[in-house]
């Protein structure tokens, strides 16, 4: 009962002589704490909005123009060519200033305007800088005399120490192709795909589309790019992702993988405490806005950082026609799932955040509660797992009010899911083929109703002290949590360690109150939901056949001896193992520069399938058919592709630490009779891959194309005169 008196800030008791108050210390020492960090962190978000609001310039940088200017007003010299006299023309109307306070006034107006009309300036150059992209398609591994200059003049209006949303105010708007362009590319990459008279007919709908009704459609979608920075991304995130009706696991969401060979302990609440301290390390940072900004070309052009704002606190919220994302500024709990029960875990403690063996402390103590689960409470996450609207109308019913509400309030509010799972993953050498297959299926979708798959992101923690991640898409794409990812893995081994036997550095902490459970009032009704869809979630996760393994036969250094792309490498692998045709090595070339310039034009906003989109969403609004849009956005991805970038290698040291690879992630397969294929390339000598299709599908063998895939690597480079040995 500690935890519940410690809940109370005061209590009362009626005596003969009149109301007794009790006031508890510890509760009102709590309550001031809270308070004190929550403005805290007010004021830094305040600070860091003045920061990013006058860079590229420094706040500091006022005072050097304001105090150059009045240096030059008394030195006699007038720098505003008459600006200053008419500024103290101005005031001397008011009659409420000496002579002396008029200069000092006037020459601070005109040194406050001359700053800002320089912070313009350097924006809009930078902007303009930044809209220049023959860097990119310059030929691999060569840099021109013009990027240099052109490299060297974005530095000088990039500013000095840029914080994470430094640059959004810099970044050109995207582009929007021309409708003809886009049209003629589709062609091109559509006309391998088909058969002659098939193409023909396609080619008929594109002339007329581009004819007549695109450039009306393309009208609309140049206004919107003046008033949007990105006529793309708000459709996109509603209409691909928000307006789905189906089950978000396997479909949507996506994972993220452990270390592959290391577990550096196997206690599972230790790797808890550490991992779980590193993530709220990391959202500090990130409410600090102290993550650097992703910068290509040498740490030279800067990417949009947008997507950061929503990965912690974020949770999406079913609806019947379409879901929302709820965000929260901040969140001071987390949410944690074990054996079909739910817990609140608090994550400050005397105003700071737990300590790694604190958590370990409190995960401990969930590990170690006997209670049983409340009725319909085990299986109720299996809601997230299937069908929205079920899940949609169930929660307006069911979990609109009371103890239901409370919790629900606490589990989509929570700054993450934490799930404590019962089996043991992970890479077995005496098997690993079948352990990296149970891992990435366990990740995926576990056994459906112990993930909150509406959930920014699920961490998980294996009882054999493995992790990772099960991630939802729709707030931002995977480069996002791939970065949070690395940080997580990086802090926990080689930051924070632990100690011999296993646990987590520090001391334990009894004063710490204990996780709270949440109470649930699941009616019968809402149960038999429940079931209904754990049945359908079930028979789509066991439809789901995975392979995941490692390639090591060579890597990414070999590869780059060939003079190519190790990306264009390796999608041409897989395209070779989808179809397994006879190549050469003068057609590998022209197919590896073929698909370097598609994704170059994909990256400078010239990509095919979200302008065509965009288009189809206008001619929606308008209810205009387009045979042509139509057919397009209907067609089968039935081998979908993604590369999971390693966007920190300076927090791993592989030469040091050759066995701290990354397993990188996957995803589901996008059509059922497709694949979804992830891969990393790790180091110089390593690429994992996954490999996800359908049993349903006679067509499709995840087993079957990792054999293939691994004799497409070999037989590509044989092509280059490579043994599949070389590297070593």
């Amino acid at each position: 009962m500690a935890e519940a008196h410690q809940a109370v800030a005061f209590q009362f008791t009626v005596t003969p002589d009149g109301i007794d108050l009790r006031l508890s210390h510890e509760a009102l020492k709590q309550i001031y704490l809270s308070g004190l960090h929550s403005w805290k962190k007010k004021f830094i978000r305040f600070k860091n909005g003045i920061i990013t609001g006058v860079y590229p310039a420094s706040p500091s940088s006022w005072l050097i123009v304001v105090v150059g200017v009045m240096s030059t007003m008394y030195a006699k010299i007038d720098p505003s060519l008459g600006i200053i006299a008419k500024i103290n023309r101005t005031l001397d109307t008011t009659g409420y200033m000496s002579s002396q306070t008029k200069n000092v006034v006037s020459g601070v107006l005109f040194g406050t305007g001359l700053w800002v009309a320089l912070i313009v300036t350097m924006r809009y150059s930078l902007k303009v800088l930044l809209s220049y992209h023959g860097w990119m398609f310059a030929e691999y591994g060569k840099i021109s005399r013009a990027t240099k200059v052109w490299m060297g003049m974005v530095k000088i209006f990039s500013g000095r120490k840029p914080m994470l949303y430094s640059f959004q105010t810099s970044l050109p708007r995207l582009p929007v192709p021309a409708v003809r362009d886009t049209v003629t590319r589709y062609l091109e990459s559509v006309r391998p795909l088909m058969k002659e008279t098939e193409f023909k007919r396609m080619t008929a709908l594109a002339e007329d589309f581009a004819v007549n009704l695109g450039p009306k459609l393309q009208w609309y979608l140049k206004l919107k790019s003046w008033w949007a920075t990105n006529y793309v991304s708000d459709w996109w995130e509603e209409y691909i992702y928000l307006r789905g009706r189906g089950p978000l696991m396997v479909n949507s969401n996506y994972y993220a993988m452990d270390f592959l060979y290391i577990i550096p302990t196997h206690i599972q609440a230790a790797r808890a405490g550490n991992a779980i301290h590193a993530l709220l390390l990391y959202r500090r940072k990130l409410d600090r806005e102290e993550i650097k900004p992703i910068l290509l070309l040498g740490s030279t052009v800067p990417l949009c950082s947008a997507q950061w704002e929503r990965t912690f606190n974020t949770s999406r919220i079913p609806g019947e026609e379409t879901d929302t994302i709820q965000h929260v500024r901040d969140s001071r709990h987390m949410v944690v799932f074990h054996k079909g029960r739910y817990f609140k875990v608090w994550l400050y403690h005397d105003g700071r955040l737990l300590k790694p063996r604190e958590i370990e402390q409190q995960v401990q103590r969930i590990l170690d509660d006997p209670s049983e689960p409340q009725a319909g409470e085990a299986k109720l996450a299996a809601l997230t797992a299937a069908e929205r609207v079920p899940w949609a109308r169930c929660r307006q019913a069911y979990f609109g009010r009371g103890k239901n509400k409370q919790s629900l309030d606490a589990v989509e509010k929570a700054a993450f899911f934490v799930t404590l799972d019962e089996t043991e993953q992970g890479y077995k050498k005496e098997d690993p083929g079948t352990s990296l297959d149970s891992y990435a299926k366990s990740l995926l979708h576990g056994r459906c109703c112990d993930r909150w798959f509406d959930k920014s992101f699920t961490f998980v923690v294996f009882k054999n002290g493995k992790i990772g991640m099960n991630a939802e898409h729709s707030w931002a794409d995977a480069p996002i949590v791939g970065h949070l990812w690395e940080y997580v893995l990086a802090t926990d081994s080689f930051q924070l360690g632990y100690l011999e036997d296993g646990h987590c550095k520090g001391d334990t902490n009894p004063n710490i109150p204990y996780p709270t459970r949440l109470q649930w009032d699941i009616p019968e009704e809402c149960q038999e939901v429940i079931e209904t869809s754990l049945s359908s979630a079930n028979l789509l996760a066991n439809d789901v056949d995975f392979h995941s393994f490692p390639f090591d036969t060579f890597g990414k250094g070999l590869i780059k001896k060939c003079r190519t792309s190790p990306d264009a490498f390796v999608q041409l692998a897989l395209q070779l193992a989808h179809y397994k045709a006879e190549q050469r090595l003068r057609l590998f070339k022209i197919a590896s520069e073929k698909h370097q310039h598609l994704y170059r034009l994909a990256m400078t906003g010239a990509g095919i399938d979200r302008h065509l989109f965009c288009l189809y969403v206008v001619s929606k609004y308008l209810a205009v058919e387009s045979p042509f849009l139509k057919e397009v956005l209907s067609e089968p991805w039935r081998l979908s592709t993604s590369q999971t970038p390693q966007q920190q290698v300076e927090l791993f040291d592989l030469e040091r630490n050759p066995e701290y690879v990354s397993s990188g992630g996957g995803f589901g397969p996008v059509a059922d009779d497709g694949y979804g294929v992830s891969y990393i390339l790790v180091g110089e000598n390593l690429i994992n891959f996954h490999v996800s299709s359908k049993f349903s599908s006679p067509e499709t063998d995840s087993h079957r194309f990792g054999k293939h895939l691994r004799q497409a690597m070999t037989d590509i480079i044989t092509l280059f005169g490579f043994s599949s040995n070389s590297r070593k």
